[in-house]
């Protein structure tokens, strides 16, 4: 065998270990999965899973929220390339997918449900900051063309925060996952605020 097909075949199995372990958290959480339900779930060996993650169940855990993340932010990208040169439609792209992946992800629900005190660390406080950094820096060269590349990391920090606070506190009168509440939001609220602070 050769080595790329070598490479491939390894890959093969840590993406497979790394989605049986997304598959054993939405069932069980993160506490209760052990390396054991994972290789039952990933059909191989628990020695394959430790060869292929020395640390055990810290580094497949590490590996599992890579591979979540790199998945989110392909999509995240597919949906913003997609929404075209409209800022208003892009806004509501970016808003509705993020939402809809983070309702959707039922592994992340069941933790969020069941161990918040897994995530909780991990977004309090001076922790936050370094998730809407990230969401921001994704996010400002697409408002770049429309707010200015100086301006879009703000713009994108601002616009998370409101994705965020109505994802966490949900209010009657919005739902971030449905794209026409979205476009009222965006229409209503964001959109006036990013135009009127470019004028300023």
């Amino acid at each position: 065998m050769t080595t790329t097909a070598t490479d491939e075949r390894l890959a093969g199995q840590e993406q497979r270990i790394v989605d049986a372990t997304t598959r054993c958290i939405a069932r069980w959480g993160v506490a209760k999965t052990t390396l054991d339900d994972v290789a039952r779930e990933a059909s191989c060996s628990r020695a394959t899973v430790y060869r292929l993650f020395p640390g055990g169940k810290d580094a497949v855990l590490e590996a599992t929220v890579r591979a979540q993340l790199a998945r989110f932010y392909r999509g995240l990208a597919e949906r913003l390339d997609g929404a075209g040169d409209d800022l208003e439609d892009l806004l509501v792209a970016g808003a509705v997918h993020t939402s809809q992946q983070i309702a959707g992800n039922r592994a992340l629900q069941f933790v969020l449900a069941h161990e918040p005190g897994m995530i909780l660390p991990l977004i309090a406080f001076n922790r936050m900051d370094r998730v809407l950094r990230a969401v921001s820096e994704f996010a400002a060269p697409y408002l770049a063309p429309h707010v200015g590349a100086e301006e879009a990391p703000r713009m994108a920090e601002w616009v998370a925060r409101i994705v965020l606070s109505y994802m966490l506190s949900p209010a009657d009168e919005v739902d971030v996952r449905d794209e026409e509440s979205v476009r009222r939001l965006v229409r209503t609220f964001v959109l006036p605020g990013l135009v009127n602070h470019v004028r300023q």
